[in-house]
């Protein structure tokens, strides 16, 4: 094969090659030039919320659960009581990561086909006034389904609430503007819809918000009030930067503007997405998630009812035909997911599709649908 495999996971993910291109030129991470680069790049993500007034945007190095990790604790005080509403695999993550932190944790599990519910999350603060902050997952990777972000985001401004939103798979392709509503901190990376390179993640914080924060944190590297406070002082990361990361994602937010920004993208991955969901259920495959839950982030697949089928030889045949797919991430139903998201339009999502058929029949394996799971309320 005369191409790299395609990434049809939800990060890392496949780039262009002037994406790939941008990372050949070393840069100094004190210098002049990298500063201005590291400023480019921060005020474009501030533009793609519209968040230029209300918020600050926080780089730091690492993965995103770094960052989502370093949000909390630097947002939430260390006396705070974080609600973590939980219906998948990122949510559970989350609140692990603040107990671990020692933040008093509530986790309000649902089940992981059904998206959270507005009056829950009312009924939950409601009976609860010590809970001072609610984390959200706005689409979780683990399903791909998408939590209603300004609906909770609404409830938790009129009854004053902190909101910590991880928008890792969602921002840059679905909308969400800061102007229209109200949070304390969102959470992305580099390595998703901007189509970056993974490495770093970035928090928007409101600026009122943020200026409260000194003291927050248990941790030196992941204080962002430190690292935002240094970077505004100096225009450098505090600590040694991911500056290959930094000059891929410049790159990938140009070409995101050429495209079109965040209409543009969401359109080429629904794009996709129409593509996948179609084949896959002509070649007999069900989704997981009910089709009116389905978004085109993710794609979260039932596994074939067939003794014949393992996911290791599925993922096997389909990367010898030049797609990397990835395991499930339920625990109760086997299944498997596709990503939409990357550089990629309809052409490659067909030649996926046809790929799993070749690998099913190599296995000797047919799809057969199974009955879903319900969802139910939070407890």
């Amino acid at each position: 094969m005369d191409r790299d495999n395609i990434l049809l996971t939800p990060g890392p993910l496949t780039t262009t090659l002037r994406t790939k291109l941008a990372m050949l030129k070393d840069w100094g991470s004190w210098d002049a030039d990298f500063n201005a680069l590291t400023a480019r790049v921060r005020a474009g993500l501030l533009a793609i919320l519209n968040a230029q007034e209300s918020h600050a945007v926080v780089p730091l190095q690492g993965s995103g659960t770094f960052s989502v990790e370093a949000a909390i604790a630097t947002v939430v005080p260390r006396d705070g009581h974080l609600l973590v509403l939980d219906n998948g695999a990122y949510c559970k993550r989350m609140g692990r990561v603040a107990s671990l932190m020692g933040r008093r944790t509530t986790i309000a599990s649902r089940a992981e086909d059904a998206p959270i519910e507005p009056a829950d999350v009312e009924r939950l603060l409601a009976a609860d006034s010590s809970i001072t902050h609610v984390g959200l997952i706005h689409c979780e990777t683990g399903t791909g389904i998408v939590n209603p972000l300004p609906e909770i985001a609404a409830i938790c401004e009129r009854l004053g609430r902190g909101l910590i939103v991880d928008a890792m798979s969602s921002f840059g392709a679905l909308p969400i503007d800061a102007r229209a509503l109200r949070f304390d901190a969102l959470v992305a990376a580099s390595g998703k819809c901007l189509e970056g390179v993974p490495g770093m993640g970035f928090v928007f914080i409101r600026h009122e918000v943020l200026a409260a924060c000194a003291g927050n944190s248990h941790s030196l590297a992941m204080d962002l009030h430190d690292q935002h406070t240094y970077m505004a002082r100096t225009g450098q990361w505090r600590f040694t930067p991911p500056t290959h990361v930094v000059a891929a994602l410049a790159a990938a937010m140009d070409q995101y503007e050429e495209e079109g920004g965040q209409p543009a993208r969401l359109a080429r991955y629904t794009g996709n997405f129409d593509t996948l969901v179609g084949g896959m259920a002509a070649l007999g495959f069900q989704t997981f998630l009910a089709p009116e839950h389905l978004s085109p982030i993710i794609v979260t697949f039932l596994a074939p009812d067939d003794a014949r089928y393992d996911f290791k030889a599925f993922y096997a045949g389909a990367k010898a035909r030049g797609f990397m797919l990835y395991p499930g991430k339920l625990t109760e139903v086997e299944t498997f997911r596709v990503g939409c998201i990357g550089a990629i339009g309809r052409a490659q999502m067909q030649q996926a599709v046809d790929a799993v058929a070749h690998t099913l029949r190599e296995m000797g394996v047919a799809p057969a649908r199974t009955v879903r799971a319900h969802g139910g309320t939070m407890a």
